[in-house]
C-alpha cells in the first residue's frame, strides 16, 4: 500500500469527514480543517481547534484543554510521523528486524491521533441531543436513547487504566455498537468506524476532576455535539 493509500484508509476507518455548511459550528470545522489527518504533503498534522480553548468550560477547563490538545494530541502526532519514518527507513535498508517495533508504536500514536481528532469535533458548548436518522437508529439498535446514555458512561467509565468509550457505526452489520478501547488501539473492532468517543485518559480530566473519572464523564454529555455524532453517522452509512 502506497502513502496516498495507507492515509486514505486511515481516514476512512477513523471516520474523518467534513461537516457541511449548515450552522455556525460545523462551519468552523469546515473552515478550520479540523478533520483533516495530515497536511499537503502527506505529513500527520495538528490541526487549528475549531473554537478557543476556553470553548468547553465549566465541564472542561481552560487549561485541560490547552495541555490534552498541545501536548497529548500534538505529541502523538510528532510520534506518528517519526514512526512512518522509521518503518520507511527500515524498509529502505532492509532492516527488518526493526519493523514490528516501529509498527506498534504507529499503530498507537496515529490510533490516538485518529480518536482525538474526532473528540475535539464531539464536543461543543450547549446541550444537543440525537435527532433525525441518528435518534432512529439508536431507538433500533438500544431501544431508546436512555439506555444508550447508561451503556456509554457504564461502558467509559470501567475502562481498565487509560483508554476511551466508543460509540461506532459498522457498515457490513448496518448496527451501532458501544466498545472500549484500553490505550489507543487494544479491544478495537475491525470495521467500526468511530462517530462518538469519550477519552477517560487521566489527562483529560485530572486537573479539575481529580481522580473522579465518572463525574467527568457525566459532565460530558452536557457539551456532546450529537449533531456531528449525526453527521459521521451519515457519512459511515456510505461504506453500507
Amino acid at each position: 500500500m502506497n502513502r496516498k493509500k495507507f492515509m486514505k484508509a486511515s481516514a476512512i476507518m477513523g471516520g474523518i469527514s467534513f461537516l457541511p455548511i449548515d450552522n455556525v459550528f460545523s462551519q468552523s470545522l469546515e473552515e478550520s480543517g479540523m478533520d483533516r489527518l495530515t497536511d499537503k504533503n502527506g505529513n500527520f498534522a495538528l490541526q487549528s481547534l475549531p473554537y478557543n480553548e476556553n470553548f468547553l468550560e465549566p465541564s472542561m477547563d481552560q487549561e485541560t484543554v490547552h495541555l490534552h490538545y498541545t501536548f497529548h494530541h500534538g505529541d502523538a502526532v510528532k510520534a506518528a510521523n517519526k514512526d512512518l519514518e522509521m518503518v520507511k527507513k527500515a524498509l529502505d535498508e532492509n532492516n527488518l528486524e526493526t519493523v514490528d517495533y516501529w509498527t506498534k508504536k504507529l499503530s498507537y500514536h496515529l490510533s490516538s491521533h485518529i480518536l482525538h481528532t474526532i473528540f475535539w469535533t464531539n464536543l461543543t458548548n450547549k446541550k444537543t441531543d440525537p435527532t433525525g436518522t441518528l435518534l432512529k437508529q439508536i431507538e433500533k439498535d438500544f431501544g431508546t436513547y436512555d439506555r444508550l446514555k447508561s451503556l456509554i458512561a457504564k461502558t467509559s467509565k470501567g475502562v481498565d487504566g487509560n483508554g476511551w468509550g466508543i460509540l461506532g457505526y459498522h457498515p457490513s452489520t448496518d448496527k451501532l455498537t458501544v466498545l472500549q478501547c484500553e490505550n489507543h488501539e487494544k479491544l478495537t473492532q475491525w470495521g467500526v468506524i468511530p462517530i462518538l468517543v469519550i477519552d477517560v485518559w487521566e489527562h483529560s480530566y485530572y486537573l479539575k476532576y481529580r481522580n473522579r473519572r465518572a463525574e467527568f464523564v457525566d459532565s460530558l454529555f452536557g457539551i456532546i455535539n450529537w449533531d456531528n455524532a449525526a453527521e459521521r453517522l451519515n457519512n459511515a452509512a456510505k461504506f453500507r
